[in-house]
């Protein structure tokens, strides 16, 4: 978060700050009240293209980015909040409302406001191990693990922040099956490190063998997808080595409220100019529904095939497909696929993000160059793909405009 003071040069105009864990949700909170968009007219009031960014201290989707620096007069830099919770950092919450809940809270001592550390160690390595594989046996390893959060407070409070905030969006949220949990910290390291960043990250740490289990993942994403279907607002959707079960849970969310497809028949029949748009306006910013309206699958590197069944005109929320250069050329298979996922994105749903997590000229140089690679593929100028890009993030944001 200390490159925030970067907004003021950025040649981006636009970034959607994303809240992953516990340590940023009240920071993203903060930069959003100095340097939040207000509303369309204040996005459109800049101009550029768009994108979204980072794991760490937060994630930022942005509307970038003109080739020349921006005038001294211009305003710096707007942000849009998202609150959510990661899955990497899933298993530092409890599903409080299970039938069987992986975590009690040990009784507080009598004589004073603390907790046998005991005990308190003891109800951390039930639920560690119900939530890790493998299950961790390395006491030290689990002291280390912060004491778990309630699911149903971390939505309660999720809630609160999306109503304080009405241009939020609710991510980085989705499932994760190759992440591993960083080992505990050295002690000698832990002394050294860089007290300027935000508690709760990698930060360099080796890796353990811990991942977190499926099923927890998936109750941790099915709660943030019920709350941001409530709430109507978008998600940012995040999938690794889960696309199946990924799509999976989000359609059953939808399921019974697919939109209508008329046949040929039915198109004859239905006279002119009196088509129902009443899809159009469950995908914008209706509440009370038990899917989000819209949803950006960030830096997407599912298979190319996979992609026909989100963008099925049956389903009733907008899908948009982010992609970054950080992932989408991380590695051989995902720069090779990468023309084709383009190419099946449709023109009007393609989003360009960095997955950077500190603003400033490395992130409006990985937003350039993934424009660039967009528009080679699409065959768009680039002034035409900043421009579409732009359109794009706006109505993925508010909505499209009736």
């Amino acid at each position: 978060m200390r490159s925030i003071t970067s907004l003021e040069t950025m040649r981006a105009s636009a970034l959607v700050i994303m809240a992953t864990r516990s340590q940023d949700q009240d920071l993203v909170a903060g930069v959003a009240s100095m340097h939040g968009v207000k509303g369309r007219a204040s996005l459109r009031g800049r101009g550029g293209g768009c994108q979204n960014d980072g794991h760490g201290d937060a994630e930022a989707f942005s509307v970038s980015a003109e080739e020349e620096p921006r005038p001294a007069v211009q305003r710096s830099c707007q942000v849009i909040p998202s609150f959510g919770w990661h899955p990497w950092f899933s298993h530092q919450l409890y599903d409080d409302v299970a039938a069987e809940p992986t975590y009690k809270p040990p009784p507080q001592l009598p004589a004073a406001d603390e907790t046998d550390e005991t005990v308190l160690l003891a109800t951390k390595r039930v639920h560690y191990q119900a939530v890790l594989k493998p299950a961790p046996q390395d006491d030290g390893f689990i002291a280390s693990l912060p004491t778990p959060i309630l699911l149903s407070s971390f939505i309660s409070s999720t809630r609160t922040r999306l109503e304080a905030y009405p241009l939020a969006l609710v991510g980085e949220i989705g499932l994760d099956r190759a992440f591993r949990l960083p080992q505990k910290w050295d002690p000698a390291l832990a002394e050294s490190r860089d007290g300027a960043l935000t508690p709760g990250g990698r930060e360099g740490r080796l890796l353990s063998p811990y991942r977190v289990r499926a099923p927890h993942q998936e109750a941790i994403f099915r709660a943030q997808l019920r709350l941001a279907g409530e709430t109507g607002r978008p998600v940012s959707i995040h999938g690794v080595q889960a696309h199946g079960i990924l799509y999976d849970i989000v359609s059953h969310c939808w399921k019974g409220h697919e939109k209508h497809i008329p046949s040929r028949r039915e198109k004859r029949m239905i006279a002119p100019g009196a088509e129902d748009d009443s899809d159009e306006e469950d995908a914008n910013t209706v509440t009370g529904k038990p899917y989000p309206p819209r949803i950006c699958l960030h830096s997407y590197s599912g298979p190319v095939e996979g992609l026909k069944q989100w963008f099925n005109p049956t389903n009733p929320a907008t899908i948009y497909v982010s992609l970054s250069t950080a992932v989408n050329f991380g590695t051989v298979s995902s720069r090779n696929k990468f023309p084709d996922i383009v190419r099946a994105v449709p023109d009007d749903r393609i989003l360009v993000e960095s997955d950077l997590d500190s603003a400033g000229e490395k992130m409006d140089a990985a937003l350039e160059d993934m424009y660039r690679r967009v528009c080679e593929v699409k065959g768009w100028t680039l002034e035409d793909g900043i421009l579409r890009v732009a359109k794009n993030l706006e109505a993925f944001i508010f909505g499209k405009e009736s």
